[in-house]
Order: C-alpha cells, then sequence, then structure tokens
C-alpha cells in the first residue's frame, strides 16, 4: 500500500481507510510488537501495544500525496520503537523478578524472530506473485529450475521444448523478472 493509495482512500472514508489499513498490516505489526514483548509482556500488554502502534499512525502521520512508495518501512519504524518504549517501561515495571522467574523465562526464550520470519514470508509471497506474472512457461521454467533443482533437460521434457530453448526462455525470464522486482522495490 503507497501513500497515494492511503490518501485517496482517506478521501473517500476516513474509517474505511483506518479499516483497511489495519487490515493490510495487522498481522505484521503485530508480529513486530509480539517478537519484542514476549519475553516480558502478556497478551494483554502486546495488544494494547499494537492499538498504540495504530493510533500513533492514524494520529501522527500525514500521507503525501505524491508518494509511490510502499509505507511498511514507516509502519516497521513506528512498530519497533513503540514496542521497545512499551518494553522498557515494563522491564522498569518489573525489575523485581527473582532468580528462579529469570530461569524459567531464559527456557522459554528461543532464537526464532517472527518479524524476520514475516518478512521473509512477505518476500516469498512478491516473489512467487512476480514469477506468475511473467505467463507460461517462463512461470514454469523458473519455478522448476530454482525450486524443484530440475536441469534444462528435465524441464524440457515437461514443457516440450529442447533443453537449448529452456536455457534461452530461462534467461529471459530471469531478466524480465529482475525488472518486475525492481518495480516494486525489491532489488537482488
Amino acid at each position: 500500500m503507497t501513500g497515494k493509495e492511503l490518501s485517496e482512500m482517506m478521501k473517500d472514508s476516513v474509517s474505511g481507510c483506518h479499516r483497511a489499513l489495519v487490515r493490510e498490516y495487522g498481522r505484521y505489526v503485530y508480529a513486530i510488537v509480539y517478537n519484542k514483548l514476549r519475553g516480558c509482556g502478556t497478551k494483554e500488554d502486546i495488544e494494547e501495544c499494537v492499538s498504540d502502534v495504530f493510533a500513533d499512525i492514524f494520529m501522527k502521520c500525514e500521507f503525501d500525496i505524491s508518494s509511490e512508495n510502499d509505507i511498511k518501512s514507516l509502519i516497521s519504524t513506528i512498530a519497533s520503537r513503540t514496542a521497545i518504549d512499551r518494553f522498557r517501561s515494563l522491564s522498569a515495571r518489573a525489575n523485581h523478578m527473582t532468580e528462579t522467574d529469570e530461569d524459567d523465562m531464559g527456557e522459554l526464550v528461543s532464537d526464532f524472530s517472527v518479524d524476520e520470519h514475516v518478512d521473509r514470508s512477505e518476500l516469498r509471497r512478491v516473489l512467487l506473485d512476480k514469477i506468475d506474472e511473467l505467463g507460461e512457461p517462463d512461470s514454469t521454467i523458473i519455478i522448476q529450475k530454482f525450486y524443484y533443482n530440475r536441469n534444462s533437460k528435465e524441464i524440457a521434457k515437461s514443457v516440450s521444448m529442447t533443453d537449448v530453448a529452456v536455457r534461452a526462455r530461462c534467461s529471459r525470464a530471469i531478466s524480465k523478472l529482475r525488472a518486475k522486482l525492481v518495480e516494486v522495490g525489491i532489488a537482488i
């Protein structure tokens, strides 16, 4: 979603714009906040922080009408900073944790990063959408080559082409895909 799209939605309906923004980025914001507060906050603290993030976005941010850029980075920054502030305030209040509580919490902590996982999932979704936009047989060739690790001869049999033609199509499809990804702001 770009700033321009949000501005257009805001002209039609402010509440509709807010609903669309929460629908589009709600899980993303929740993942960021959860990752920051999972060690010190309750579910209610996390949900309250998510609400605060969207309140900040709605009250403080003016969406530039001319902006063609995705606002995901802006939302990510606001979510991270709000969650860090909440973490600091919760940590200050919970400073009286006992040693046994700290040992128990150490067992629960994992190196799995929810917001990084969400970002990778989003990147995969965009990549697959752009591969699909290439059309046939280019999308089939790219999927079989890079997702199923098949060679040109195996791909040629499945798409009824020669292996030389498959290599040429693959090379051109990669160039087209690179251009499509650059259009949406993903540099390779």
